[in-house]
């Protein structure tokens, strides 16, 4: 069955209050965006929900999911469905944001998450694309993808400054909002690379769910901005 909707959030570990601490206030505004994102793709009326998003190795995830910041030195594992004694961990940054956004805006998690999915970094697009059409269930269901733009803007930023980055991250702020499914599957994996972009692979595999579940999409861009150098982008994707 196709995809019917879609998510787009980042994944900075700020996002946790818990972990940003004094400056929690600082990403209120990127916090309220996810939260309405995931809260709306939830309400989508899909039967489940899978995530993408990047990590070291390619990796399908099955329920129930545990992450865990315990390497930004606080003890917060968030997590979805019931975990088995002596449960430890196993998800990549992205994928343990995701799972606190999910059971943030639906403890219940309702609809149901199905799998969640890890993606090296390096995958090339066209594998990024086969992926996503190969994605989905019995029932409509629902993407949410995990991704941050470049970390490259400005003299603090990660990966320092780099004068292609505001135009690579205007460029995908536009894909996102015209559901642009050609310009996200455009993106060029090595200079993505060298902007230190973690969002082009699932970007793409989103490209790939929603070109093989056809029709037209409407792409909504509720945020996107750079706070400390790296590029944020929320959106809501909704099939017409």
């Amino acid at each position: 069955m196709p995809l019917v909707a879609a998510a787009v959030c980042p994944h900075p570990p700020l996002l946790i209050p818990e972990v940003a601490g004094a400056a929690a206030a600082e990403l209120d505004d990127l916090r309220r965006a996810c939260h309405a994102a995931v809260t709306r793709l939830l309400d989508s009326g899909a039967a489940e929900v899978l995530v993408v998003g990047e990590g070291p190795q390619t990796l399908r995830h099955e329920p129930p999911f545990h992450g865990s910041l315990a390497s930004f030195g606080l003890p917060v594992e968030p997590a979805l469905g019931r975990l088995p004694a002596g449960s430890r961990p196993d998800l990549p940054l992205s994928l343990t944001i995701g799972t606190w956004l999910l059971g943030r805006a639906r403890p219940e998690s309702t609809p149901a998450v199905s799998a969640m999915y890890a993606l090296a970094g390096e995958t090339d697009p066209v594998a990024c694309a086969e992926l996503g059409a190969r994605l989905g269930g019995e029932g409509d269901w629902a993407l949410l993808v995990m991704g941050d733009g470049s970390a490259c803007r400005g003299e603090g930023a990660p990966g320092y400054a780099d004068p292609r980055a505001e135009a690579y991250d205007a460029g995908v702020a536009e894909a996102l909002t015209d559901a642009d499914l050609d310009a996200l599957l455009d993106l060029d994996p090595e200079l993505s690379a060298q902007l230190r972009v973690a969002g082009r692979a699932p970007w793409q595999v989103l490209a790939g769910a929603a070109r093989a579940a056809g029709g037209s999409w409407r792409g909504e861009l509720s945020y996107h901005a750079a706070p400390y150098g790296v590029a944020y982008f929320v959106a809501n994707w909704e099939r017409q």
